[in-house]
């Protein structure tokens, strides 16, 4: 008997997401770096991604890298976050190639290359306006030419990075600008760039709608191989958006008034609560909560289900609409976004099971 909480994943889903996202770049010319940081690097799932014909696997953090290495996984590893100072030893140890844009922590890379012969790869990062990561274009030019002397670590490209903290979109003409400075690059240094990464899962729009130029020639993606979507308005056509599925068991289940009885100030988490008035309703109380999973990164897959609230460890939905009978020991199921993947599944309260 499986244990709740639990994340199911449905192996077979994930093998037709990742031929759907790989097909779609192929035809492109873009080659896809699976992104495993949203699963926690499990190895079954990284499998399925190389599997379906995926070179590299890109991730932000070592330990997860460490985990694909030790399970035997034969893909190249990407670390997807700049690396911290002090880890330059181990990034060169696990990974092949990093992003970067502090030039002190190149210079770092270069150095422990030396020491462990070998060549590190990097990809310079850009911003182009989301304000994340990245050099800002006008420093490129100049930060090139100082990396082109380290004889620890070659530039293999550049690459670009959208949606992620201040929600500016990729379009063709930001793209553009990479390019640009690509062949600039190129044209007054003499410095080959092989590598032109576009951004991650929300570019994939752009591949769908054939307007990425043609000189991006990489993609990051984890969200749209997991979720089947570019974003949570958009769903890729051939791709399943249910490959991961959240269990959580009722432990609780009354009528009760919808509207607390008292003075109201702030609860658990700081917040003062907003509640509507909608008489008495069935209140079911699941083992789960905000320790593992925030309730704005949940669906119920039953529409008639819905979320009232939650607490470190306990979710309260309304169950009244429903037309399943529920009773204490039953389980809820409901599909997630890629944040909720992301918390739950880092969660040691919530089980995985793969299928």
């Amino acid at each position: 008997m499986r244990k709740n909480p639990r994340l199911e994943i449905n192996l077979r889903k994930l093998q037709q997401n990742v031929a759907t996202v790989f097909n779609l770049c192929a035809a492109k010319g873009v080659e896809v770096v699976g992104v495993t940081k949203g699963f926690a690097a499990l190895p079954e799932i990284a499998q399925v991604m190389v599997d379906g014909g995926i070179k590299i696997l890109g991730d932000s953090r070592l330990e997860n890298i460490l985990t694909l290495r030790d399970a035997g996984i034969k893909a190249k590893m990407m670390l997807l976050r700049i690396p911290m100072l002090h880890e330059v030893d181990l990034v060169v140890k696990l990974a092949d190639c990093s992003l970067n844009s502090e030039l002190v922590v190149i210079k770092g890379l270069s150095t422990s290359a030396i020491k462990q012969k070998k060549i590190h790869n990097i990809i310079l990062m850009v911003d182009l306006g989301d304000l994340r990561e990245g050099v800002l274009p006008e420093d490129v030019f100049s930060l090139v030419k100082e990396i082109r002397h380290l004889t620890g670590v070659r530039l293999k490209g550049l690459g670009v990075n959208f949606n992620c903290i201040s929600g500016v979109d990729p379009t063709p003409e930001k793209l553009l600008q990479l390019v640009s400075l690509a062949t600039k690059i190129e044209r007054n240094l003499g410095v080959k760039l092989e590598i032109l990464s576009g951004g991650n899962t929300s570019s994939l729009a752009l591949v769908i709608n054939d307007t990425l130029p043609e000189q991006i020639n990489q993609l990051r993606i984890g969200e749209g191989i997991l979720l089947g979507h570019t974003d949570i308005f958009t769903e890729i056509k051939g791709a399943f958006q249910d490959s991961i599925t959240l269990f959580a068991e009722i432990i609780e289940l009354k009528q009760k008034e919808s509207t607390p009885s008292g003075s109201i100030s702030r609860d658990s988490f700081g917040q003062i609560p907003k509640i509507k008035a909608k008489g008495v309703r069935t209140r079911a109380i699941l083992a789960i909560g905000k320790q593992d999973i925030y309730p704005d990164n949940l669906v119920p897959l039953d529409q008639d289900i819905t979320i009232v609230a939650a607490s470190s460890d306990h979710l309260v939905v309304d169950v009244t609409e429903s037309k399943t009978s529920f009773k204490v020991g039953d389980e809820i199921q409901f599909i997630l976004t890629y944040p909720g993947i992301l918390s739950a599944i880092t969660s040691k309260y919530v089980k995985v099971y793969t299928d």
